[in-house]
């Protein structure tokens, strides 16, 4: 019997999507090692966390109240001594910015072997972690043959867990070596323009170089406006500076899960398709019947999107500009 300990994140107060996804997967890695599942709540509002957090499929959520952010010192620390006191022999961790910066010293101080940016595994034998490669091109298979080992987890790779719990909830006292504790946080900044958050959005109106001129900008934004939505876009649109950083979907951007989401006039790289796939409903507006964005969506629109979405902007009660 193999148990999991899964480590949750938050950020400003709020529990992050990740960690709710993190559940999903620590559950169906617990189940193929006939083990149970832990997690590790690390800093903030802890208890209210853990009540956030006490999902079906968790056995034990372990609280540990040091600090409102991360702090890659802290967490490093509290995550030695939970997976040691946990008794647990596979340790999963967000595949985001906060996680990719504790994961390898963690892994290393614990000498275990670590994979990466992880979509997919299954431990049911000789544990098989699927991972891409090549910008999404390539999909592989590693073989990870150790008794214990960690990973992390790709966002939006598995669904939120759903369903009350019953896990037992304790508060665990890390002893935190303060000459080790090198950073303080002494704020949070968005960066690139925080005006929106992009991955909490409902719905999303994403545009890209089929807009052809900054010009032309407006009229999705009007569309975005008729539909209470958010706008975002792809790659080339922030490369010309048309947008803010902070608006991109995709692998080098932000990965997204609304409810709804509107591409228009992008075809659907794979980059950009690795941020925005786990979306709920995909709507793709282009004149390329054979364009990637096809091969996703839930409805397609074939056609000039000049032509489509002023008549959008009027049906949802808004003014093409």
């Amino acid at each position: 019997m193999t148990d999991v300990l899964a480590i949750t994140e938050h950020r400003r107060g709020s529990l992050r999507d990740v960690s709710f996804e993190i559940i999903t997967a620590g559950r169906q890695l617990a189940d193929d090692l006939g083990g149970d599942l832990h997690l590790g709540v690390i800093g903030g509002d802890v208890d209210d966390f853990a009540e956030e957090l006490d999902r079906e499929g968790v056995d034990a959520i372990h609280t540990v109240a040091e600090g409102e952010e991360f702090n890659h010192d802290i967490y490093v620390q509290a995550i030695e001594q939970l997976y040691a006191a946990s008794g647990a022999s596979a340790l999963l961790m967000p595949n985001t910015v906060n996680g990719l910066d504790y994961a390898p010293a963690v892994a290393g101080s614990l000498e275990l072997p670590l994979v990466t940016d992880v979509v997919g595994f299954d431990g049911s034998g000789t544990l098989e972690v699927t991972r891409e490669q090549y910008a999404g091109k390539v999909e592989t298979t590693l073989d990870v043959n150790a008794d214990a080992f960690a990973l992390t987890i790709r966002p939006a790779e598995w669904p939120k867990a759903e369903g009350a719990g019953s896990a037992s909830v304790e508060a665990f006292d890390a002893d935190i070596d303060e000459s080790r504790v090198r950073s303080t946080v002494t704020g949070f900044e968005e960066v690139g323009g925080g005006d929106v958050d992009i991955s909490e959005a409902d719905v999303l109106v994403s545009v890209g170089r089929g807009i052809e001129e900054e010009e032309n900008l407006p009229l999705v934004e009007a569309l975005a406006d008729a539909l209470g939505a958010t706008l975002s876009s792809s790659r080339p649109i922030v490369d010309n500076g048309w947008l803010p950083k902070n608006r991109q979907v995709g692998q080098s951007g932000k990965v997204v899960t609304p409810d709804v989401y509107i591409a228009i006039g992008i075809s659907g790289a794979v980059q950009h398709v690795a941020g925005m796939k786990g979306s709920d409903t995909i709507i793709a507006i282009n004149t390329d019947p054979n364009a990637p964005i096809m091969d996703i969506a839930d409805y397609a629109i074939v056609d000039d999107l000049f032509d489509v979405v002023p008549h959008l902007i009027e049906e949802f009660g808004g003014e093409a500009p």
